[in-house]
């Protein structure tokens, strides 16, 4: 700390760095609040973590910054927009170690505070707050805003000084339940998505509230969430908000102004001309999205009428591969969706639907329609030899088919028997050919599965379980766990910015009418079908080596080693390293907090209400059911915290930033079936043979709902310039444990040598499914990357 003498004593330096309100305001960057950071008006108050005025630590005197002297205005190393300015704090030894400080933000705007740093206090070390908050004026909080140090407590360790401190902040976080949410709040609660409909304003938008029978019309077109958790002065938060809202409400009316809702793709080039030539678009319409940042950060202007998208890594190399079969099964263990695929363990594949209700829908594949395609093998001999696999969708979208299909405007794609639904479903087995109308059949029915796949990617895989299934533990840690508590510290990184993208996903990707009910099969069922399959879900299970297993694709040799069916498999290899890799991170760091055998977990209260309240309320749908663990032990805590990691920070970009690599080439991968494949016999059926593109076309995404669904890929997919990755902090000061940061270290240098193995597995010509057919390494698990759409990186939360 920086020391100088006056006549009454020493006083003690402090820099405190923050940034205003709008300095990434995309509409006005000259303000009020956007000048006001140069001449900010806030106070300080230090808090004793060694003395105490009664139960309470020591409040010092309110101290403001040196007025004309704001220090550096600007800290290029720190971020753009951010300053730094001093504040001198008369020292008094008597006072102690300060541990918290509380600040009055004293101008009508709000800012946002980074940091405190203290530094050189004599026999003592730097001291740092690590703040990353919002501060409004201080009239709008019952209590003034408190920020600890960095030090690490377990609750029963807490200096005396600072417990009531402590308690007190969680209980403002937690809020009473009563009263409506402003925007400066930070009160974390639970709720259902009942807001998801809005029948008020047309009896076609009413959907059902998934967990409430109450329906609750929007307000306000911003969805609330703590304010924290909407960051704002973030490039990605900025651009991932507007992006996405002017999409729906700029960008995508005006191609359907254009193109109108019928327009069809007549041929492939016509496509491939989406990022060739460019899309040919009115004047009008261009003189209206060009100024729209969006346009600017994903689409290429060239011309004045011509807009282009960026070209889908699947088509980089070559423009056909992707119809091969190799590159069909390949994707599914390399693709988007690669934690679908199941070894089959049974024949014929049976359904777990009750067949009281929907029949007998055991599949009518035979041995024979099999054993055509075996080379000789028998379905038993394949079985035992864990050389048959399967793509199971079935069950989640039958239930929903009849539904699906009712519209007039939807024509039927697959129904269940017109007897009615306990009859079973028209079932029908198509095998590969290569000639002919039967070859363009073998090539729809590859369509089929892969809109089965899209949509159950999207709403199951990637929605619900990784964005909706990680918001509860956003929300308890939050409410549970103070910032001193060192599992708070080990999981808050992986939680920045999923609440503000999933808000604005329940305002326009998964609302009623939303992009995503625009654009795939299940349409205004989306939703109900991702609620559906949460009745399955199963914590433990999402532990990749349990995953496997249970998918029979991997198995427990006799030394307890995990050991691949298929040895090639890109996905399951690379995340199997970084499972270790994270797993180990958190082992070495909860070791440093709590003891083997669960005696120091027992004592800790707010690790017991967090888990509590995870499984009583944030899950509380699957309660009872065993669906949690239970948390007694260190080895529970290792695994529970190493299966959120996993699933916020790998997982989530494993079927994520593949989104339009692969589908941004809507033939490769298709949202939408729009008729039934053609019988043989009927005039449909000798058409094929004519023209395959067309028939092809006919059958999927039409244009503006494949426009609808690229335009959305296209910003999901995109990596911001500060994104921060796995094993990075975005401050380097987020503990003062020394072990601890030793620790993650460590973890940060096993990322690097995984990352060298990843490339040197691409470069292995033996390991077919690594590049593959369209020659397209998969890249999708390494840990960092740099800006834009580049199919690799793993950002440390779900932000995107």
């Amino acid at each position: 700390m920086f020391w100088r003498g006056t006549s009454t004593g020493h006083q003690a330096k402090g820099r405190v760095v923050l940034m205003s309100k709008n300095v990434l305001d995309f509409k006005e960057r000259v303000s009020d609040s956007a000048t006001a950071i140069f001449s900010p008006k806030f106070s300080i108050k230090l808090i004793s973590s060694e003395e105490t005025d009664g139960q309470r630590g020591k409040v010092g005197k309110e101290t403001f910054p040196e007025k004309d002297q704001p220090g550096s205005s600007s800290l290029p190393t720190l971020g753009e927009g951010q300053a730094a300015f001093n504040i001198y704090f008369k020292w008094d030894e008597g006072f102690g170690i300060p541990g918290a400080f509380y600040i009055k933000n004293l101008q009508q705007a709000e800012f946002f505070l980074l940091s405190l740093t203290l530094a050189d206090i004599p026999n003592r070390e730097t001291i740092h707050f690590v703040c990353n908050s919002w501060v409004y004026n201080a009239k709008k909080y019952k209590k003034d805003r408190i920020f600890f140090s960095n030090k690490t407590y377990l609750p029963h360790e807490t200096p005396t000084p600072l417990v009531k401190y402590r308690e007190e902040e969680l209980k403002s976080l937690r809020g009473d339940g009563k009263g409506k949410r402003e925007e400066h709040d930070r009160i974390y609660d639970y709720d259902v998505y009942n807001d998801l409909g809005d029948p008020d304003k047309n009896v076609d938008l009413a959907r059902d509230v998934l967990g409430d029978p109450k329906s609750e019309t929007p307000t306000t077109n911003d969805t609330y969430i703590p304010r924290d958790e909407n960051f704002g002065h973030l490039k990605s938060s900025d651009f991932l908000t507007n992006g996405i809202k002017s999409l729906a409400q700029n960008v995508l009316p005006q191609f359907q102004s254009a193109f109108g809702l019928n327009a069809e793709f007549d041929k492939f080039d016509d496509v491939r001309g989406l990022f060739e030539g460019g899309l040919q678009l009115p004047t009008d319409v261009i003189s209206k999205i060009s100024p729209i940042p969006v346009i600017k950060e994903i689409f290429r202007t060239d011309g004045e009428q011509v807009l282009k998208f960026p070209q889908p890594h699947v088509i980089q190399v070559s423009e056909s591969a992707w119809m091969t079969d190799e590159e069909f099964g390949r994707e599914m263990l390399a693709g988007v969706n690669p934690c679908l695929i199941q070894r089959l363990q049974e024949f014929p594949p049976k359904s777990k639907l009750d067949d009281s209700v929907y029949g007998d829908q055991t599949s009518k594949i035979t041995k024979k329609n099999l054993e055509t395609n075996l080379r000789g093998l028998t379905v038993e001999k394949a079985l035992k030899d864990n050389r048959l696999f399967i793509l199971d969708y079935h069950d989640a979208f039958l239930p929903y088919l009849r539904d699906i299909n009712n519209p007039p405007t939807n024509p039927p794609t697959n129904l269940p028997t017109a007897k009615g639904d306990k009859y079973g479903a028209v079932s029908r087995v198509i095998l590969p050919a290569d000639q002919g109308a039967e070859s363009t059949i073998w090539l729809l029915a590859k369509a089929y599965v892969i809109v089965n796949d899209s949509c159950y990617h999207q709403l199951v895989s990637h929605w619900l379980n990784t964005h909706a299934i990680i918001e509860p533990f956003v929300i308890a840690t939050n409410r549970c766990l103070s910032v001193l508590h060192p599992i708070y510290k080990l999981l808050s990184p992986h939680y920045r910015g999923t609440m503000n993208i999933n808000g604005v996903a329940r305002k326009s990707l998964i609302n009623a009418g939303g992009l995503i009910e625009q654009s795939f099969l299940p349409g205004k069922y989306a939703l109900k079908m991702s609620s559906e399959a949460y009745k399955n879900w199963v914590f433990r299970d999402q532990a990749l080596p349990k995953d496997l297993v249970k998918r029979g694709m991997a198995s427990m040799d006799s030394a307890n080693r995990l050991q691949l069916v298929i040895k090639d498999y890109p996905y399951a290899v690379d995340g199997l390293e970084i499972w270790s890799a994270i797993q180990k991170w958190v082992r070495s760091y909860v070791s440093l907090y709590y003891k083997e055998g669960g005696g120091t977990i027992k004592e800790d209260s707010e690790l017991k209400a967090w888990w509590e309240e995870v499984v009583e309320k944030g899950h509380g749908d699957l309660k009872g059911e065993s669906r949690l663990p239970e948390l007694k032990t260190d080895k529970d805590l290792i695994e529970i915290c190493s299966i959120i990691i996993w699933i916020a920070s790998a997982q989530h970009a494993a079927v994520n930033f593949g989104q339009y690599p692969y589908g941004g080439y809507i033939l490769n991968r298709p949202t939408l079936t729009r008729r039934l494949i053609p019988e043989s016999g009927t005039e449909e059926f000798e058409e094929l043979s004519d023209n395959q593109e067309k028939a092809y076309l006919e059958t999927i995404t039409k244009k503006h709902e494949a426009l609808v669904n690229l335009s959305v890929i296209a910003i999901l997919s995109r990596h911001a310039s500060d994104e921060v990755y796995l094993g990075q902090r975005d401050n380097s000061n987020w503990t003062d444990e020394t072990k601890a940061l030793q620790a993650f270290t460590d973890f940060g240098n096993t990322l690097k040598e995984i990352k060298n193995r990843i490339l040197g597995r691409n470069t292995n010509s033996s390991l077919r499914n690594r590049v593959g057919p369209v020659k397209m390494p998969y890249t999708l698990l390494l840990p960092t990357s740099q800006e834009g759409l580049t199919f690799s990186g793993i950002p440390n939360s779900i932000s995107i």
